[in-house]
């Protein structure tokens, strides 16, 4: 008895261990965007007019693993959740963010307002497409420097 129970109880936790990697896999998996930083190429708004910044590292977005997210607009910083569903539709919780007045040049203002109808992401060519407003924001990878 004590063996048919302790199989039983084995069974059990292999089975609870498979199922806790099989997760992990499937949201580390399935979410290109976790853990990942991106800085502005280009902008470009619904009007098409196309803009680009003065200096990328200025305007930067960064999907943490845990289901944050926090962005630099160019003199100003904002944070909010974010979640990634398997057809490229991209979900932002309520943004919080600083309100300082940026410089002559800054796409700060023009970028804040047309941010919220950002709701569709695709990752092309290395390169993190965000859309959604009839505007859309092109940005590169950051790479971690040694």
């Amino acid at each position: 008895m004590k063996t048919k129970t302790m199989r039983v109880l084995l069974a059990l936790a292999s089975s609870a261990a498979i199922c806790s990697f099989a997760i992990a896999q499937r949201s580390s998996g399935t979410n290109p965007l976790s853990g990942t930083s991106w800085q502005l190429v280009k902008f470009q708004a619904p009007d098409e007019r196309t803009v680009t910044p003065d200096d990328k590292s200025k305007y930067t977005i960064t999907f943490g693993s845990n289901g944050r997210v926090t962005a630099r607009v160019d003199c100003n910083r904002a944070s909010s959740t974010w979640k990634a569903t398997a057809n490229n539709q991209l979900q932002f919780g309520s943004w919080s963010r600083t309100s300082a007045k940026c410089g002559q040049g800054s796409l700060h203002d023009l970028i804040v307002q047309e941010g919220g109808d950002v709701h569709k992401f695709e990752i092309k060519d290395g390169h993190l497409f965000l859309s959604g407003g009839g505007s859309y924001y092109e940005l590169e990878r950051v790479t971690q420097k040694r």
